[in-house]
C-alpha cells in the first residue's frame, strides 16, 4: 500500500511514493485559461500543495514528478523561475519586519536566479517593481503567493495595523498589476476581500473561488477517494466485519463511503451548487487511523489539528455570534453580503465562518435571490458547535460521568438534569441570556453537539416535534422543555410538558431495541433561579 501523504510538497509525495489525488487535469485547463487567478479555501484544504503543483510543473516540467498523472503527455510549456512567497512566513505583528521578510524573500529569489542589479529598498511594491526593471527583455517569472490575507486575519482587532496592513497590500498588488514579467500569478487565501486591490475594479485578477469549473480543484471527489484509497477502504471494511481486504465487496465499500460523506464531504464551491467536495485533511487523517489504530473511527481531523482558526478568535473577542441563527441548517444571507465582502472589520459573520469553513454554500448564486448557508456534515457541525461553547460558557463542564461513559447515555434523569443544571450555571448571562424556550434549546444543542452527542432538535414524528433527542447505540434520551419566570407556573408547565411526550409519542420512532428515557422538565429564568427546578421521567 502506497502511504498517505503529509506533505504539501509534490516532490516530497513522489520521493516517499505517497498518494497524490491527481488534480493535473484542472491544473492544465488554469493555466491554459488564465494569466492571473485567485481562489479562497478554508485552511488544511490543500491551497498550498495546489500553488506547489503548479510552480514545480512550471520550474521543473513533468519529469520525474508527473509521469503517473494525467497532464504527463499534454504539459508544453516552458521552465520559469518560480517566486513562491508564503506570508504565512512573514510578521503579523510588526509591519516593518513584515516589509522586511517579504523584500528578502525577493532578494533571495533575484539572488538564486542571478538577476542582475535590482535595486534595494524598504517598500515590498518598490522592491519587486525594481526586480522586474533589473529582468532581461522577454524574460519572465511564475508568481504565487500563499495565504496572502495573513496579515489582515491576525489584526481583525486592531483596526490601526490593520490598516497599515491593507495599505501595504494594497501597494505590494498594485505594483504587479499587468506586469508583462509575470507569465503566471496565483494567489491563496482564506478570505475575499474588496478592500484589497487584487478585487476592486479594473484588477487582472480573476477570482476562481466559486467557478464551477474549478470548484474539484481542491478537496476530494467521492469517485477520488474510491479510486485513490480503495486499498484502505478494503482495510477498513475488514477490520469492522473481521474479514479478509480480498474477500470485501463493492457494496461493502460504498456503505463506508457513505458514512465517512456523513462526516466529510459536503463542502460546496461551486457557484451552480452542483459540485461538492471531502475535506482533504479528515479524509486522509481518517484513512491513517484505520490503518495505523486498527479501527474505523470517524473524529473530528480538521478541527483537532489546529483547534480554533485564529481569525475566529480574534472576530469573537469583538463580536457575539447570533447562536439562534447559527443553529439552524439554512442561514440567509444577501448576495453582496456574500460576493463582496468589504473588510474583515465589518464582514458579516456568516460570510467569515462560511471562508472559514465552519459554514458552506447551500445553494446556487444567484444575484436576484439570498444565498443560503449552513453546516457541511456531521464534523464541521460539531466544530461548529464547539466553537460556540467556547463563546457562550464561561467554563468546560464534562459530559463524562465517569471515565468515558457518558451522562446521557448511562446517568439517571437526576444526573442528567444535574448535569444541565452545570451547564446553564456556566453561562455568561450578561450575554446569552435564557428568555424563552427556543434559546434554552438552542443552547443546550450548542452544548451536546459540541460534546459529540447525536442530536436532534425539533425531532418530526407523525404527531409532533420533541425539543431534545440524544441518540446512543443502546438508548435515546427525549427531553421536553417549558420555560417560564414564576414558580407558582412550575407545576402546570411540568404537566404540560409530559402531557405532550405521551400523547405524540416523542421518542418512539424508529426506536428498535434501545431504551427510551422521556424526560419532561420546567427551566426557571427568573434571576434568582436560572436553572430547571422542576423534572419528571415519563413512566412507560
Amino acid at each position: 500500500m502506497k502511504i498517505i501523504a503529509q506533505s504539501e510538497n509534490i516532490e516530497n509525495i513522489v520521493d516517499k511514493d505517497s498518494i497524490y489525488v491527481d488534480k493535473t487535469e484542472y491544473i492544465y485547463n488554469l493555466t491554459k485559461q488564465y494569466d492571473r487567478v485567485f481562489f479562497s479555501r478554508p485552511r488544511r484544504f490543500g491551497k498550498s500543495l495546489t500553488l506547489n503543483t503548479i510552480g514545480t510543473l512550471f520550474e521543473k516540467g513533468v519529469d520525474p514528478y508527473f509521469k503517473e498523472t494525467w497532464i504527463y503527455d499534454k504539459w508544453d510549456q516552458d521552465k520559469y523561475p518560480v517566486l513562491h512567497l508564503s506570508f504565512l512566513e512573514y510578521s503579523a505583528t510588526d509591519l516593518d519586519e513584515f516589509k522586511r521578510q517579504l523584500c528578502l524573500s525577493i532578494y533571495k529569489f533575484a539572488r538564486a536566479k542571478k538577476i542582475q542589479d535590482v535595486l534595494d529598498d524598504k517598500e515590498p511594491n518598490v522592491y519587486i517593481t525594481n526586480l522586474f526593471d533589473a529582468m532581461s527583455d522577454g524574460e519572465q517569472l511564475i508568481l504565487l503567493i500563499d495565504e496572502y490575507d495573513r496579515q489582515l486575519t491576525a489584526n481583525i482587532n486592531n483596526p490601526e495595523l490593520y490598516e497599515k496592513f491593507r495599505i501595504c497590500l494594497r501597494d505590494f498588488y498594485g505594483a504587479i498589476k499587468g506586469k508583462k514579467q509575470i507569465k503566471f500569478l496565483a494567489v491563496t487565501g482564506v478570505t475575499r476581500l474588496k478592500d484589497v486591490s487584487i478585487f476592486s475594479v479594473g484588477s487582472d485578477i480573476m477570482d476562481l473561488s466559486y467557478n464551477n469549473a474549478y470548484s474539484k480543484l481542491i478537496g476530494f471527489t467521492r469517485d477520488e477517494i474510491k479510486h485513490f484509497y480503495l486499498d484502505y477502504l478494503k482495510l477498513g471494511v475488514a477490520y469492522e466485519n473481521n474479514k479478509t481486504p480480498e474477500s470485501v465487496t463493492d457494496i461493502e465499500i460504498e456503505n463506508l463511503l457513505d458514512r465517512m460523506a456523513e462526516h466529510y464531504d459536503s463542502y460546496c464551491f461551486d457557484e451552480f451548487n452542483q459540485n461538492k467536495v471531502f475535506s482533504t485533511y479528515s479524509v486522509n487523517g481518517f484513512l491513517k487511523d484505520i490503518y495505523e489504530k486498527k479501527t474505523v473511527r470517524f473524529g473530528d481531523y480538521w478541527y483537532d489539528v489546529g483547534g480554533l482558526p485564529s481569525i475566529l478568535m480574534n472576530y469573537m473577542e469583538s463580536h457575539n455570534l447570533k447562536i439562534e441563527k447559527l443553529q439552524t441548517s439554512e442561514i440567509a444571507i444577501s448576495y453582496d453580503d456574500f460576493k463582496n465582502p468589504t473588510s474583515l472589520i465589518d464582514i458579516d459573520e456568516n460570510v467569515l465562518m462560511c471562508q472559514t469553513g465552519y459554514l458552506t454554500l447551500k445553494s446556487d448564486l444567484d444575484p436576484n435571490e439570498d444565498v443560503i448557508l449552513g453546516p457541511a456534515n456531521q464534523e464541521v457541525k460539531t466544530a461548529l458547535f464547539r466553537l460556540l461553547s467556547l463563546k457562550v460558557f464561561q467554563k468546560n463542564i464534562s459530559p463524562y460521568a465517569s471515565g468515558k461513559n457518558y451522562v446521557l447515555e448511562q446517568g439517571t434523569a437526576e444526573d442528567i438534569i444535574a448535569l444541565f443544571n452545570s451547564v446553564l450555571a456556566a453561562l455568561a448571562y450578561d450575554k446569552y441570556p435564557v428568555k424563552d424556550e427556543s434559546v434554552l434549546r438552542a443552547l443546550l444543542q450548542v452544548y451536546l453537539i459540541g460534546k459529540n452527542h447525536d442530536v436532534r432538535v425539533e425531532q418530526h414524528n407523525n404527531k409532533g416535534r420533541s425539543d431534545i433527542l440524544v441518540n446512543f447505540p443502546k438508548r435515546r434520551v427525549v427531553l421536553e422543555l417549558k420555560y417560564t419566570d414564576k414558580a407558582s407556573s412550575e407545576n402546570a408547565k411540568l404537566a404540560e410538558a409530559e402531557q405532550q411526550i405521551i400523547e405524540n409519542g416523542y421518542g418512539l420512532e424508529a426506536l428498535g431495541d434501545r431504551e427510551l428515557l422521556q424526560i419532561a422538565c420546567v427551566f426557571n429564568g427568573a434571576k434568582t433561579k436560572r436553572q430547571i427546578t422542576m423534572y419528571k421521567t415519563v413512566e412507560k
